[in-house]
């Protein structure tokens, strides 16, 4: 829940010692630097037609045809930011009324340079300013993107600044649009970076945030009212009626808008994100995750549930990836889900991973090296993102990245296990083709592209960040083949996207199979897993300077508070704290559990890495989140299977106000196989015992209760209702300047702690634990 700020006693306009003309003279000292203004005002409406906005000025009161408003300000200096200040706006009704009125706080800039970077946390990346198509989810994409080296960047139909000359364009949201109710922007020119932070919610409902630009373009407007009121609400790629409400005023009616203002300097769109990181919950205050659902319930239900999801159809024999018998590769699941059902380390299961690369292998590649992206059970292959002008069948870049990256770690959990003889020559010869297919492709385009031929070997639709998974497959790659080149390819595409994706434009996107190349969380996840396999396998620190900016651009896109959701929702009804949940796009305006797909590991390894504990924390809260979203007795989400989620966490009236804070009644592989990945791949609990330093990620309470140099002794108590097995990584400074090996769970000690017990452990220097 929100953090309440107390800003002492507000000073009122009219009677004020310290006037409010004094106050915003005083705060326009520090937008001045960005040729910026602090204004109030108050707007009425018809239904969601502005009527009037009328404004406060000097000392006076406003009056208005039906009433008189006083305004109380105040701003308060932030301690240890003299780059930042809090503001406290009370409007109230003196006299009269009001009626179907909002009020408003909004800082105005003039000198505006529409090249500025503007963002709102998974709504709106470098103003969203760019050639927008269709009208509705997944839109079909013009002849003009295929085929096309020059292709610009495309996306849906979604709430962005205008890109024509001479058009003034607006942006309207409401709070539960964004992962942090937050708007900034970074200008070039003036080498400054701003960012406002809000509260979700006042008593009147969520707040509103409106980005609006003058047809000139030479003036820009950041609005935080109170509550919101937007003609139209931004759905899936569409817009719809919004359906809010401005509220009747009466005397004596008041409302108080808080909000903080950051003014800094800023010499690159990283950072502003960078900055954008560090402070996100410095409004909001610290999210308070619950311990639900510990890690090995987790992975014990989630594989019960795949166990049950193996099929043999006429294409061939694999786990399923979605709720019918087809499958894709790579994205939502497909060769993913095999990875846990490995680790278990069980015979059965592993001739069904078996069987599920020898399918892959022998269905889905093509003669370029590329896979095609799926296939249903009848064995008929599925084009993706087809147009009826150009034949040759298409596939996913993304999948076709996943599928080497997950072709490499199979590979090397396989000889960590022991079991490296049963690797069958096929399945390399299969990876090692599709690492030379991305090489070839990189040497002949200077890019990898949206969409690709598998037959071919051609780029069918070029530009995004579809490919942003692609340099951690080659780093892999090229330590199991020991191939020099596929090093140096990683390393040149990786640089290459890096500069013109987070560094010239603040986003990545594109690699989701059902938006266009709309800004997206899942390829900012992946990038990181690019930029982290890279230092991992070089130990340049370049790679971990990049890491940390594409950190800061991955933490936009999960929910940094934990939201109020209306009481009779689902969630609302659990009481679930969902800070955490990560964001799907700016077309699919919703938040889901867990990053599509993946475990994350690679913030864990960046935290380990740097010592900077929002890393940990981001991880944390993803993970925890991901919990909330689980079905299992007594907190029903799904409706489903037991260890069942689905990709639904909704903050946002994107499908109508009915939807925010309820679940989806389905399953989502991909939403259950990245919290098994999560239980695998990240520790129960970390410990730097020279240092003092523990961190715990599964869902129990821990503390050191003695430290010396050959043991450390741990209280863990287990808070849940289920019996936990915590695995733990105990390290000194020296082995953690190390890189962590992508197999090392395997080794992990794990100590059993039943349901609501308080154990005693003792750490040897081994990293051996034992109960007291």
């Amino acid at each position: 829940m929100f953090l309440r700020k107390s800003f002492g006693v507000l000073v009122c306009c009219s009677w004020s010692v310290v006037s409010l003309a004094q106050q915003q003279e005083s705060l326009n000292k520090i937008l001045g630097n960005l040729n910026g203004s602090l204004n109030f005002s108050v707007s009425q409406f018809k239904g969601t037609d502005l009527v009037s906005r009328q404004f406060f000025s000097k000392n006076s009161p406003l009056k208005t045809n039906t009433g008189t408003w006083q305004l109380q300000f105040k701003h308060t200096p932030v301690s240890g930011h003299p780059e930042a200040v809090d503001i406290a706006a009370s409007f109230r009704v003196s006299e009269g009324t009001a009626p179907s009125s909002a009020v408003e706080a909004s800082l105005d800039f003039g000198r505006w340079n529409p090249k500025n970077y503007v963002l709102v946390p998974a709504s709106v990346y470098n103003g969203n300013r760019y050639r927008a198509i269709g009208d509705g989810y997944s839109p079909a994409y013009p002849k003009d993107m295929y085929y096309n080296p020059s292709v610009p960047l495309t996306i849906s139909n979604n709430p962005r600044l205008s890109i024509e000359k001479g058009m003034p364009s607006t942006v309207q949201l409401q709070t539960g649009n964004a992962a942090t109710p937050a708007m900034c922007f970074f200008s070039e020119k003036e080498k400054s970076g701003f960012i406002v932070l809000t509260g979700q919610l006042t008593k009147l409902g969520n707040n509103g945030l409106t980005i609006s630009e003058n047809a000139e373009k030479d003036s820009c407007r950041f609005g935080i009212s109170a509550p919101a009121v937007r003609k139209l609400a931004p759905g899936f790629g569409d817009f719809h009626n919004s359906g809010d409400i401005a509220p009747d005023w009466k005397t004596g009616d008041e409302v108080t808008l808080n909000f903080r203002v950051y003014v800094f300097k800023a010499e690159s769109i990283p950072a502003l994100l960078t900055k954008f990181m560090e402070v996100r919950k410095d409004f909001s205050g610290d999210n308070q995750p619950r311990n639900l659902l510990p890690m090995s319930k987790l992975f014990e239900v989630v594989s019960t549930i795949t166990r049950g999801n193996f099929v043999q159809v006429p294409a061939g024999s694999y786990y399923t990836p979605e709720n019918n018998k087809d499958f894709q590769l790579g994205w939502v699941s497909g060769m993913m889900n095999t990875y846990p059902m490995l680790a278990l380390n069980d015979e059965k299961e592993r001739s069904r991973v078996a069987a599920e690369l020898d399918f892959v292998v022998n269905k889905l590649q093509g003669k370029s090296g590329y896979f095609y992206g799926g296939i249903k059970a009848n064995g008929e292959i599925r084009p993706e993102k087809m147009h009826p002008d150009f034949k040759p069948v298409q596939a996913m870049v993304r999948k076709n990245s996943d599928a080497l990256l997950w072709f490499m770690k199979h590979l090397m959990l396989l000889k960590a296990q022991g079991h490296g003889n049963t690797i069958k020559a096929a399945w390399e010869t299969a990876a090692e083709k599709l690492a030379k297919a991305f090489v070839r492709t990189w040497k002949s385009s200077g890019e990898f592209g949206q969409y690709i031929a598998p037959e071919t070997g051609e780029i069918a639709v070029y530009n995004s960040t579809a490919a942003a998974i692609v340099p951690a497959g080659l780093a892999l790659a090229a330590d199991y083949f020991q191939n020099k080149e596929f090093l140096t390819v990683a390393a040149a595409s990786a640089k290459f996207y890096y500069r013109r994706d987070v560094q010239q434009q603040g986003l990545t996107g594109g690699d989701c199979g059902d938006i266009s190349q709309d800004a997206n969380s899942e390829s900012a996840f992946g990038f990181l897993e690019s930029l982290m396999a890279l230092y991992h396998y070089t130990g340049d620190k370049q790679w971990l300077k990049m890491a940390e900016v594409q950190a800061a651009l991955c933490s936009t896109w999960a929910i940094s508070y934990d939201p109020v959701f209306p009481e009779n929702s689902a969630i609302g009804k659990l009481g679930s704290h969902m800070a955490g949940a990560v964001w799907a796009s700016i077309q699919n305006k919703h938040a889901a559990p867990g990053i599509c797909t993946a475990s994350g590991d690679y913030l864990f390894k960046l935290f380990r890495a740097t010592g900077n504990v929002k890393y940990a924390d981001l991880i944390r809260d993803i993970q925890h989140a991901q919990a909330e979203a689980v079905n299992m007795p007594g907190h029903i989400t799904t409706n489903n299977l037991i260890g069942s989620s689905m990709e639904r966490i909704q903050p946002s009236d994107a499908e109508g106000k009915g939807s925010i804070g309820n679940f989806i009644n389905t399953r989502n592989s991909w939403t259950e196989t990245n919290g098994i990945l999560m239980a695998m791949e990240l520790p129960g609990i970390y410990l730097r015992p020279e240092s003092k330093k523990m961190y715990v990620f599964d869902h129990v309470e821990a503390k050191i209760l003695e430290n010396n140099g050959s043991e450390t002794i741990l209280s863990i108590h287990n808070p849940t209702r289920y019996d936990a097995s915590v695995s733990m990584l105990r390290e000194t400074e020296k082995q953690s300047l190390r890189p962590l090996s992508y197999t090392a769970f395997v080794n992990w000690p794990k100590v059993n702690i039943k349901a609501g017990e308080t154990v005693k452990v003792r750490i040897n220097k081994a990293g051996v634990p034992g109960l007291l």
